[in-house]
């Protein structure tokens, strides 16, 4: 029943669009799930934690793991107090090639949402021309003269490609580049805090106060 309505007002371009529509849905919901997983962890807690059990013992480690396992700040710190024996040269090395890794990860499929926010109003477009068409087809096939109900099949399917292209298209860039921003800001924090861990894990002063 709505598909057929759909099928209706929006012709040849309703495969298409629902598909985009799809997509556009499936990657919005699961990059805001799986940025909200990482990022809720808040930051003064673990510092307390892991400023309360220095030096760090694997029991230590081990409870803070199950309770921080998800958030991507203490996946980073625990893979640098995992190598806390390693020279600090090489524990920088590896912590910025995981630093890459999770960036990739993170900004999987906001390329494509992009995309879709590219293509959808092309595909709106194509639909309005396509419309069009049909209109003219309508004109030159009818022997009544022009009434409003001889064009409002074409005209109908030309607007309505339009607005659904656009109402795909707009969430899609809005969040592909909320999205984006959000990384950002997540991996500089990670960062930024996995450069102070490191200098803690050499007994160098953290945050203003004396770790030691």
């Amino acid at each position: 029943m709505i598909f057929s309505q759909l099928e209706q007002q929006l012709g040849a371009m309703t495969w298409p669009l629902l598909i985009c529509s799809f997509v556009t849905s499936v990657i919005l919901l699961d990059r805001v799930w799986r940025l909200l997983l990482i990022s809720r962890l808040q930051r003064h807690a673990l510092h307390q934690q892991l400023a309360l059990n220095r030096p760090v013992e694997e029991s230590t480690l081990q409870a803070l793991s199950g309770n921080y396992r998800r958030s991507l700040l203490w996946q980073g710190i625990y893979l640098l107090i995992n190598h806390r024996r390693t020279g600090k040269a090489l524990r920088e090395e590896i912590a910025g090639l995981w630093l890459q890794q999770q960036r990739k990860q993170l900004t999987h499929g906001i390329k494509i949402l992009s995309l879709m926010g590219a293509v959808s109003p092309l595909l709106g477009l194509l639909g309005t021309i396509l419309g069009l068409i049909q209109m003219f087809q309508d004109l030159s096939t009818s022997i009544q003269p022009v009434t409003p109900a001889l064009l409002a099949n074409g005209l109908g399917i030309a607007m309505y490609t339009t607005a659904a292209g656009l109402f795909i298209a707009l969430p899609a860039l809005i969040g592909a580049h909320l999205l984006t921003a959000w990384v950002d800001r997540i991996m500089h924090t990670t960062e930024l805090e996995m450069n102070h861990y490191n200098l803690w894990l050499n007994g160098i002063t953290l945050h203003g106060e004396s770790m030691a």
